[in-house]
C-alpha cells in the first residue's frame, strides 16, 4: 500500500498517520476506527526500552526478545507505550470547555466532544471561519442546523478560538431559552403585540427591525446589541423560544443580560398562564 505524504486517502477511506502508524478514517464518520496498522519503528524502540527498564537487559538482549515474538497487536503497544512514556499529559474536559455534556451531544449528533475535535482537527478546521466549520458539520455530516451550531460553537470554545459567551469577533453574547404552556401564535403575539408586551418587557428599547410571524425576530436595543428570537412549537399547547443576545461588549455584561432575559421570561411565563 503506498502513502501520499502525511495522509493518503484510498477508496472511500481516508487514512491518517498517527505515533503508533496509521489510523484508519470512516468515510461517513465524525471519529477514527479503531483500526490500526503496522507499528512504526520509533513503537518498536520504545517496546524494546521497556523491556530493558523491566528486566535491565542490555538494548541488543531486549531487542532479541522482541523481534523474535509475533506482531504486538495495536492494544498492547499502546499500551506499552503508555507505560513507558513518564510524561503523559492529563485528559482534557472537552465537555467543560465546550460547555455541553457528552451524554448530550453523543445522543444528538452520534459523536462525543473527542471524536468530534480528531474529526474537525482532520480538516483543519482551527483554520477555518465559523461559517466554514459550520458548512463542514453540516453538509459533510448530515447534522441538524441547531446542533451544527452546537458543535462549532463548543470547537472553537475546545481550541481556543472563543470562550463562553463569546463570539468570534471578540464580542460576547447571552443565550437563554424557555418553554411555556401555550400554543406558537400566543408566544409569537406576546413579542410582536406591543400592548402584551409592555407588560412583562417594560423598555422603551426594544426595536424590532425584522420578523417572520411564528419563526424568529430581530430587534436591536438602544445600546447597539443585537437580539436574534427564534420560535418553535413544541405541541399543540406548547412552544419555546430561543434568545441569542449579541454584540455585548464583555463577559460581565453577557452575564447581567443572561439573568435580565431569566428575569424577563419569567416574567412572560405568568402572562402567558393568566391569558390560558
Amino acid at each position: 500500500m503506498r502513502q501520499r505524504g502525511a495522509d493518503s486517502r484510498i477508496g472511500n477511506h481516508d487514512f491518517m498517520a498517527t505515533p503508533l502508524g496509521r489510523r484508519r478514517w470512516g468515510a461517513r464518520s465524525c471519529g477514527l476506527t479503531t483500526e490500526f496498522m503496522m507499528p512504526t519503528n520509533k513503537d518498536f524502540k520504545r517496546v524494546v526500552r521497556a523491556r530493558m527498564k523491566k528486566t535491565g537487559e542490555s538494548y541488543t538482549t531486549a531487542r532479541t526478545h522482541v523481534a523474535s515474538q509475533p506482531p504486538p497487536r495495536a492494544r498492547a503497544v499502546r499500551e506499552t507505550a503508555k507505560a513507558s512514556n513518564t510524561a503523559t499529559a492529563s485528559p482534557v474536559d472537552y465537555a467543560r470547555l465546550a460547555g455541553r455534556s457528552d451524554a448530550v451531544l453523543k445522543a444528538k449528533t452520534g459523536c462525543t466532544w473527542e471524536k468530534w475535535v480528531k474529526a474537525l482537527d482532520h480538516h483543519g478546521a482551527q483554520q477555518m471561519s465559523h461559517g466554514e466549520i459550520a458548512k463542514l458539520v453540516h453538509e459533510k455530516y448530515k447534522v441538524p442546523s441547531w446542533w451544527t451550531q452546537t458543535v462549532t460553537v463548543g470547537y472553537e470554545r475546545i481550541r481556543g478560538l472563543r470562550a463562553i459567551g463569546q463570539q468570534r469577533d471578540g464580542s460576547y453574547e447571552a443565550t437563554k431559552s424557555r418553554t411555556f404552556d401555550a400554543p406558537l401564535s400566543e408566544l409569537y403575539q406576546a413579542f410582536a403585540d406591543k400592548d402584551i408586551r409592555r407588560r412583562w418587557f417594560p423598555e422603551a428599547t426594544f426595536t424590532v427591525r425584522s420578523s417572520t410571524p411564528g419563526k424568529r425576530m430581530r430587534i436591536v436595543r438602544e445600546d447597539k446589541s443585537v437580539v436574534q428570537v427564534e420560535f418553535n412549537a413544541k405541541g399543540a399547547a406548547k412552544s419555546q423560544v430561543a434568545i441569542q443576545h449579541g454584540k455585548l461588549p464583555d463577559k460581565d455584561a453577557s452575564t447581567k443580560m443572561k439573568a435580565f432575559w431569566s428575569e424577563r421570561l419569567d416574567a412572560l411565563a405568568t402572562i402567558l398562564k393568566a391569558r390560558t
